[in-house]
């Protein structure tokens, strides 16, 4: 169940990394952001705003082959990505479960293939595409009501990067 719910529209990558460091300034500690969306929807780029707004200084990239990238940030930055076939198994071997209830933020890419090991308190960004560089994000906090107020706040903050960067 959805507490908080917006949608945007971002008009480039940087944009749509402006969003992400929005929504990374406002994350504390155990906070889940579950990304999906078609491939080069621009969850990565999403994550790198995220890492950003995290005061990640080290370059951000997908962790698809290697499953999970690990960065140093104002929190521990866990960076997932469940792409591959077989990853449910693969994300919990790899310190998945731990992870998602540790004191750093979790990043899950195509997050829905691991929907089942997520907590229900989370962040679930899906984008899609508009047009080439035009991409649409749909954010939600799931949980209960005020579970996790830093996603709700995240919310907000993403709203209004949205805002200033279509001016």
């Amino acid at each position: 169940m959805a507490t908080a719910e917006l949608v945007l529209v971002t008009r480039s990558p940087e944009a749509t990394e402006a969003v992400g460091e929005a929504l990374g300034r406002e994350l504390e500690p155990g906070a889940v952001v579950a990304l999906d969306g078609e491939l080069g929807s621009g969850k990565t780029c999403l994550v790198r705003g995220l890492a950003r707004g995290l005061c990640v200084e080290d370059p951000v990239s997908s962790p698809t082959f290697t499953l999970l990238h690990e960065y140093r940030g104002r929190l521990p930055v866990h960076h997932f990505d469940a792409w591959m076939s077989g990853r449910e198994r693969a994300f919990l071997e790899a310190g998945g479960a731990e992870a998602l209830c540790d004191e750093g933020v979790a990043l899950i890419e195509w997050a829905d293939h691991v929907r089942a090991y997520l907590p229900p308190a989370r962040l679930a960004v899906h984008l899609s595409h508009l047009a080439p560089l035009v991409r649409r994000l749909r954010l939600a906090v799931l949980g209960a009501p005020g579970a996790r107020p830093d996603l709700e706040r995240a919310l907000q903050a993403a709203a209004r990067a949205a805002q200033e960067g279509s001016r």
